[in-house]
């Protein structure tokens, strides 16, 4: 009797996992065909139509704003639907440009759209032959976006990309580092990792959430990309889009790339960047936002740069000069990007680790399903105190990663050592595609 009340009950469970599942598939669903509904029935915005806008824009002469926007992510909601219901600030400005609202990454031209695809809100400001004027959205960390956007900001950038759009014969020249180099691929469906699962468009008459690419999915195919063919992963692409805070620079997100406050002992405070300094050019680029100041940075050489910034500080301009190390790029934080977890199924074989704790990494969570669950079949368990990884020490659970993904290959095997409960352990743990 106790064995089958066990199973009824382990039933149940199932079934509403699965009931559970199946609801949030239907609201996802929901969620994408309402968004197009809506937007297209109000009429001001052109969706998942970026080449209709550009010629749209050559025949009007008038710039475009393209939004990128993962449905149904939560966690940009408040400031894009703000921006979406016509807020009485934004919407005059809006006017004056072919407004795009892009929902899936099918298809993206990725020569002219280079984002942060750890983001799941970002805008373009372009005009009709592809000239990017600048960039918009920012975060740096997983759910709390308020220190990094705002739409008083996002009202300044708009009203700076009209002024740059309409002066483009002064501006052009300097508009040039604002593209970058050719991706690996031209578009998202076109990396290896995705090419087989996905198509250039949403497949609206089917599962629209299932054929939709996010952007994450973007910097994970680019990774994959060097990583299956046995290659290093660039600095780059590792660690992409670098924030401002980790040169010691925090950013009034209300403003235009205007220096809120400099940390002491920082690159920014070598610099001799102070707060309220209004940062005119970076590396002879004008900025829009604090996500144009992480394109420029994301832009450098990870093996160290000197950059020309031109500020403006209590109304007189000031040029200056800005020195990066060797390794600068790496004072960054990837905890909170998506994309670590891609890593952390490579490395660390589905491990969570906590930085510096003791004397060691704490493991705080341990995968239980596929490869991201190999850490805890080899005998690794949450609480376990990290010693070593492949006979180093780490201090952080992100340059335990990049020492992945740099120097070994899949199908290698690292020791890892973890003291449990007073006693030293070992276990073999492979690297995994």
């Amino acid at each position: 009797m106790r064995n089958i009340a066990l199973r009824v009950c382990w039933s149940a469970l199932l079934l509403a996992f699965l009931v559970s599942q199946i609801c949030v598939a239907n609201d996802r669903e929901q969620a994408v065909r309402s968004d197009k509904q809506r937007v297209e029935a109000e009429g001001f915005w052109m969706y998942n139509d970026i080449p209709g806008a550009l010629e749209k824009a050559k025949k009007s002469g008038k710039p475009i704003v393209v939004v990128l926007r993962c449905l149904p992510c939560e966690e940009c909601v408040k400031l894009d639907d703000e921006l979406v219901d016509n807020d009485p600030v934004i919407r005059p400005l809006l006017e004056q440009f072919i407004c795009v609202r892009q929902v899936g990454t099918n298809g993206l031209d990725l020569d002219t759209f280079q984002y942060d695809t750890d983001q799941s809100w970002a805008l373009f400001f372009l005009n009709a032959d592809k000239t990017i004027y600048g960039r918009f959205g920012t975060r740096s960390h997983r759910t709390e976006w308020y220190g990094d956007v705002s739409l008083t900001g996002l009202a300044k950038a708009l009203k700076g990309a009209l002024d740059l759009h309409h002066d483009l014969d002064r501006y052009e020249k300097s508009l040039q580092g604002k593209r970058g180099q050719p991706m690996e691929v031209a578009s998202p469906e076109k990396y290896p990792s995705l090419k087989d699962r996905y198509t250039d468009s949403l497949d609206y008459e089917g599962d629209v959430v299932k054929s939709c690419i996010h952007c994450h999915q973007i910097g994970d195919a680019q990774r994959e990309y060097y990583w299956h063919q046995g290659k290093p992963i660039p600095d780059k692409v590792l660690w992409p889009y670098p924030h401002p805070k980790s040169i010691g620079l925090v950013m009034d997100p209300n403003e235009m790339a205007t220096v809120k406050e400099v940390e002491a002992d920082s690159i920014a405070a070598a610099t001799g960047l102070k707060s309220g300094d209004q940062i005119k050019r970076f590396d002879r680029q004008p900025l829009l936002s604090i996500a144009d100041i992480q394109w420029v940075l994301h832009n450098l050489d990870s093996d160290g740069q000197s950059v020309p910034l031109l500020i403006q500080r209590d109304g007189a301009n000031l040029n200056l000069t800005m020195n990066l190390p060797s390794g600068w790029r790496k004072a960054g934080d990837l905890s909170w990007r998506v994309s670590t977890w891609g890593l952390r199924r490579i490395g660390g074989g589905g491990m969570v680790i906590e930085d510096s704790h003791d004397d060691g990494l704490l493991i705080t969570r341990v995968g239980k399903y596929g490869k991201h669950g190999t850490a805890r079949r080899v005998g690794i368990r949450e609480g376990d105190l990290l010693l070593s990884y492949d006979g180093k020490r780490f201090d952080r659970e992100q340059d335990l990663l990049t020492y992945v993904v740099t120097e070994k290959h899949a199908g290698d095997q690292v020791d890892v050592k973890v003291r449990r409960e007073g006693k030293e352990l070992t276990f073999k743990l492979p690297i995994q595609q």
